[in-house]
């Protein structure tokens, strides 16, 4: 059996970047394993660019993981277009002054970063009416499409294969031609060459398995994780490696290119050199219950928001409801 690809993400500041990549071991077991590394563009700086030029020589594939000041959303969202042309801007000057070499661009598709962490923290009053404008602003969804469907032209045009990392969400937002879920969470459907689904398990306990199962089919690449690291939500503690082990396999049978964030908690762990000898086709126990409950959960889902897609035909369908109870009703007399 072919083993699948796999691309780490690595979301660190630049000191710890260094020590990362100053290890012998960490590189030595990427190479051995012919995985490539996102790694999230903290900064543009000649010390991250040094890192750059050292993979480049180890024949490491990289992708330019795109991000923004936290000031600015730190993910890219349907209010920082205008941001994240400018970063690409910034990027490609970058790139060009070091002789940088990429296999790809990714665009993280994510809510704003100071609106997630309100959120998490349970600050969600002060959110709830702009959200709700905003969901229902279908043409500034539409405006944010536009401006980031520019941007993809001209990453194409600079000669760059371009992915996006989403949340699963936009998956059933497609199926329901709706952009409701877009507008809330401030997301961006925008078409790619490849788009991976953050399908992290870690996150959904004790339905993440369950979550993987029922997306995995509609992604070009499985994200799986989290192993630590990066933009720590405080949500949940890391897979431990029977998880992620799990999740692999999981995905393995949907997709040969897997994501997995990130690497820097799969250093910390210990997994790189558990992976040289992973068994892919290993059995592995479905949670076929707990798929099932997801899967109903995901027709509601569709089904509410097609509704939002599609007013008028639902207040036909109500008034006609309407009209025919009354015409069923016995007459008095």
């Amino acid at each position: 059996m072919l083993e699948p690809r796999l691309t780490f993400a690595c979301e660190l500041e630049t000191r710890p970047l260094q020590e990362l990549f100053a290890r012998s071991d960490v590189l030595s077991d990427l190479q051995d394993l012919g995985a490539g590394v996102a790694m999230g563009l903290l900064d543009f700086s000649a010390e991250r660019a040094e890192v750059v030029r050292q993979l480049n020589r180890l024949g490491i594939p990289l992708t330019a993981w795109l991000l923004l000041p936290k000031e600015q959303g730190y993910w890219f969202n349907a209010r920082n277009a205008a941001q994240a042309r400018a970063c690409y801007e910034a990027f490609k000057q970058w790139t060009r002054r070091y002789d940088l070499r990429w296999i790809s661009l990714a665009l993280d598709i994510e809510p704003d970063y100071h609106e997630l962490q309100a959120l998490l923290q349970g600050r969600v009053m002060p959110l709830l009416w702009p959200m709700l404008r905003r969901a229902f602003a279908r043409e500034q969804v539409l405006q944010a499409r536009l401006a980031y469907g520019a941007l993809v032209r001209d990453m194409h045009r600079d000669g760059y294969f371009v992915e996006s990392y989403q949340l699963p969400l936009i998956a059933d937002e497609r199926h329901a031609g709706s952009v409701f879920v877009q507008g809330l969470l401030g997301l961006v459907d925008v078409p790619v060459d490849r788009e991976t689904l953050m399908l992290y398990s870690s996150f959904l306990r004790p339905y993440g398995a369950a979550v993987l199962l029922a997306y995995a089919g509609e992604a070009d690449v499985v994200g799986v994780g989290s192993t630590g690291g990066g933009v720590d939500p405080g949500l949940a503690p890391p897979l431990s490696w029977e998880d992620l082990a799990r999740d692999l396999r999981l995905a393995y049978r949907y997709s040969d290119h897997i994501f997995v964030f990130s690497l820097e908690g799969c250093v910390e762990q210990g997994f790189l050199p558990r992976l040289l000898e992973f068994e892919w086709d290993a059995p592995v126990e479905l949670p076929t219950d707990l798929v099932e409950r997801v899967q109903q959960l995901r027709r509601v889902l569709r089904g509410m928001l097609w509704t939002t897609a599609h007013p008028w035909a639902v207040a036909a369908g109500v008034l006609a409801v309407l009209l025919w109870t009354r015409r069923r009703r016995p007459r008095g007399g």
